[in-house]
């Protein structure tokens, strides 16, 4: 009975700790794990518009100028790009997908904490098939108007095509909105237009009212129109050993929230209403997790998930400790 006990007792520690086995299904957009043992770092992510299931991700600083499309329905990588035609990448930050078809890159990030006076954005067309290949990307300096700073979060707007980029900064980092068109032909200058907290990743829901940014520990989902932020609300995100991304799924109908670290987890969140925030309108996250949505290292859901994930190990493990006691009383009757 003793090894019964420990086996339920482990169990119930499992749960406690957020330390459950991870749960996937298989299929495209739910949880999954990150199997590259090249992406350590994945630091932001996208969801692909023309490959369903399918996220871009990239690492974090000295990497090189890669790119790596991941089939959720797997974790395996697809697809390893390599950009031509822009600078070494100092700290790449971010990832996001454009109305024109185009992904953006972000080399954002300044582990000098804005001490350069330009950061760069890389930009080429999403690839058509899915394989190995080098590009050509355009390059664009960018610059703030109010004084260098370090950012981790740059969102493409899905209907307008205007880059945003927020800050990170213990203090609360500022919302910085990019000219209508990014130029070539020198600065590209971003100006502060809202203030956010700690940040580190975004997203637009795809028709674009909503923007969600997360930190380590939590996330905030905004009212988003005519480029300015409105009302804001708490979003539950997963507990994850280094929350570094988030991204809507194409269909919007979920949040997928990302880690860095060696076979990093992804994480389905769901939002509410049938269309998540599509084309027929907004919708905010409900921080109900979808299928699957303890996948990955060190993911859990809101409170009151692990709340309820505590609850129901306790009885379970109660039962069985129950059931173990009343059979050894009935073999020594």
């Amino acid at each position: 009975m003793r090894a019964y006990l420990t086996a339920a007792g482990t169990a119930l520690l499992l749960v406690l700790t957020g330390a459950a086995p991870a749960v996937a299904d298989g299929g495209a957009d739910q949880s999954f794990t990150i199997e590259d043992p090249r992406i350590t770092e994945s630091s932001g992510l996208a969801a692909s518009r023309i490959h369903p299931g399918v996220y871009w991700t990239h690492n974090d600083s000295e990497d090189g100028p890669y790119l790596y499309a991941v089939d959720s329905r797997t974790g395996e990588t697809v697809a390893t790009i390599t950009m031509r035609g822009v600078g070494e990448p100092r700290d790449v930050e971010a990832v996001s997908i454009g109305p024109d078809g185009n992904l953006y890159v972000g080399d954002i990030g300044d582990n000098l904490d804005g001490s350069w006076d330009h950061v760069w954005i890389y930009r080429f067309p999403e690839p058509k098939r899915l394989g190995n290949a080098t590009v050509r990307a355009t390059q664009f300096d960018v610059t703030y108007a109010d004084g260098a700073r370090n950012a981790e979060a740059m969102m493409v707007h899905p209907k307008t095509g205007r880059v945003y980029i927020a800050s990170k900064n213990e203090d609360g980092g500022g919302l910085y909105e990019g000219p209508a068109r990014l130029s070539t032909g020198g600065n590209n200058v971003f100006r502060r237009v809202g203030e956010v907290p700690w940040v580190t990743d975004g997203a637009f829901s795809p028709d674009g009212t909503q923007l969600v940014l997360r930190s380590y520990f939590s996330a905030r989902g905004y009212a988003f129109a005519d480029g300015r932020l409105g009302d804001d609300h708490r979003v539950d995100a997963p507990f994850q050993g280094q929350a570094e991304s988030v991204t809507y799924t194409a269909d919007g109908s979920a949040l997928m929230f990302g880690s860095e670290g060696t076979g990093s987890g992804v994480v389905r969140v769901d939002v509410d209403g049938e269309d998540g925030g599509g084309s027929d309108g907004g919708t905010a996250p409900s921080g109900k997790p979808g299928d699957g949505a303890a996948a990955g290292p060190g993911a859990s859901g809101g409170d009151g998930q692990k709340g309820s994930a505590v609850l129901g190990a306790v009885i379970v493990a109660a039962a069985a400790v129950g059931a173990l006691a009343l059979r050894r009383r009935r073999r020594a009757g």
